[in-house]
């Protein structure tokens, strides 16, 4: 059977700095945003570099097998000792030859709400983090989110850096920071540049303010980043019956010309216990959760974890047209729609030229009378 050549899968929005750390120092029992940055925040002074440069190169290695070779990974700059900052950039350059990492200064308590978060951020952006992060909706009132995106954003702007902010993350439809991110990025002409990551209280939000916000935030040129896997786990935590799905508004967002990329966000960590790095499951699941069941939509659905992601994290040379580098990963379906439907074994992962991973396909023995000896799930029809 016919076998699909694609780009790599590229990761959009990650916590490296917490990934497998699952059951440190005690279990989610909850399953709630709140109760994860809580376990976080227990786990963070008996952090030791040691353990997340070993935990992060054991997930790299996963992510090698997944096909997954570019990752854009938050990484927590409110401990005044930047031990997981260090941490993350020596991981950076220790897997440069076979996966790019890139690291968004993430203020995970607040940029007005932790005391000397300004100060650890402008730290680590020294040191060598891309990229400028936030989190609005976590300060204490709405004008110190506001007043936050404005500083941060400025900041950017000043240092000629892109902005990626968790924003939103929230059921309350009155969280709107998204319209003072896309406000500021018009203001310092950052276009193109500026991400909102999660935006899940979009799915809450009146229609009518939705139809005004979707064109603001495409003549700002800002991007978003929905993260399947967590935000139908983490939203909906408060509602009775209906459950809302949380997920941010995904086809509205294409439909509107907004870049829309998935991220798997956490594997095994105070936030979620499952996950493998494995950017086919995330995709499945944005398909599921944002019934997108066009042929266009799965399509589009593999795009948000290759093409549309890596143009949002400025990836260079990504692609298969001549010129790129020559990463690329073969899998063991005969189109996207296809390699989603059965989460793909990745046959090869190549990075710049050299095959790096190998999987084998996936089939099954059967011994059943008069029927094949082996499947491999995929459909073969010979009549109409």
């Amino acid at each position: 059977s016919a076998c699909l050549l694609s780009p790599p899968f590229v990761d959009a929005h990650f916590h490296m700095d917490a990934t497998l750390s699952y059951g440190l120092p005690r279990v989610n029992q909850s399953g709630t945003l709140l109760e994860g940055i809580a376990l976080w925040g227990e786990l963070k002074p008996e952090l030791t570099a040691e353990a997340i440069i070993e935990r992060a190169l054991q997930y790299c290695d996963w992510a090698v097998g997944k096909g997954l070779l570019a990752i854009r990974s938050h990484v927590d700059v409110c401990d005044p000792r930047l031990l997981a900052v260090d941490a993350l950039l020596a991981v950076k350059q220790q897997v440069a030859p076979y996966l790019d990492l890139q690291l968004v200064a993430f203020p995970q308590d607040g940029l007005l709400r932790s005391a000397g978060a300004l100060d650890n951020l402008t730290r680590a952006l020294d040191r060598g983090v891309d990229v400028v992060g936030g989190i609005p909706h976590f300060e204490r009132t709405m004008a110190d989110g506001a007043e936050s995106i404005k500083m941060l954003c400025e900041l950017a702007a000043e240092r000629g850096l892109p902005v990626d902010m968790h924003c939103d993350e929230s059921d309350d439809p009155l969280s709107r920071h998204i319209e003072t991110l896309a406000y500021q990025a018009q203001r310092l002409g950052l276009q193109g540049r500026v991400t909102g990551s999660h935006l899940t209280s979009m799915h809450s939000m009146d229609n009518y303010y939705v139809s005004k916000l979707m064109p603001l935030m495409r003549e700002a040129g800002v991007a978003a980043i929905a993260n399947p896997l967590i935000n139908i786990t983490l939203q909906g935590r408060h509602d009775t019956y209906p459950k809302r799905r949380g997920m941010t508004r995904v086809p509205e967002l294409l439909a509107a010309g907004i870049p829309v990329a998935f991220g798997h966000d956490c594997v095994l960590d105070p936030w979620y216990s499952l996950g493998s790095g494995d950017m086919l499951e995330v995709a499945q699941m944005g398909l599921h959760v944002a019934q997108m069941t066009s042929q266009d939509g799965m399509r589009a659905c593999f795009a948000a974890v290759t093409e549309n992601a890596a143009r949002i994290i400025g990836l260079q040379d990504y692609g298969i047209a001549p010129g790129c580098h020559a990463d690329l990963i073969l899998l063991d379906a005969a189109d996207p729609i296809e390699a989603i439907r059965l989460r793909a074994a990745r046959l090869a992962v190549i990075r710049r030229g050299r095959i790096i991973a190998r999987s084998v396909p996936a089939r099954a023995q059967l011994t059943l009378p008069g029927r094949p000896d082996e499947v491999s799930f995929r459909l073969s029809r010979t009549g109409s």
